[in-house]
């Protein structure tokens, strides 16, 4: 599973051995036990990588088939490539601009989106940014 987590600092991007209906389900039980509001729908995310760490015909071989409704890699330019996949938001409250998307695309595909992730995030191009 992918946890997307947006936040005032920025995004951060963690793969987790859990299933997103472990996660959604104790997230929904820590907010009911600590007596915070919660607000869990559909939604997409994105973020972006340096295109100069993504091999894009590795990465859309990657995806499998059943993958296409769920998540696109897109060039953005020719500095970045747009990440963008379905899931599910939860944030404190419908309108809050914070908070985590999770999704389940699959352990090679969720492995290698990490890896690129934390190579961009290194990357000196993504600093300039």
């Amino acid at each position: 599973m992918l946890k997307l987590t947006y936040t005032e600092a920025g995004l951060h991007l963690e793969r987790l051995d859990v299933s997103l209906e472990t996660f959604v389900t104790n997230r929904t039980l820590l907010s009911l036990r600590s007596g915070l509001s919660i607000h869990i729908e559909s939604s997409r995310a994105a973020f972006l990588l340096t295109a100069d760490v993504v091999d894009l015909l590795f990465l859309k071989s990657v995806m499998a088939d059943h993958l296409a409704s769920k998540i696109s890699v897109d060039r953005v330019d020719d500095r970045y490539v747009e990440v963008c996949f379905s899931g599910t938001w939860i944030s404190s409250d419908l309108s809050a601009e914070e908070g985590t998307l999770v999704t389940a695309l699959g352990d090679r595909v969720e492995f290698y989106l990490h890896k690129l992730w934390k190579l961009s995030e290194s990357s000196p191009t993504f600093a300039n940014f």
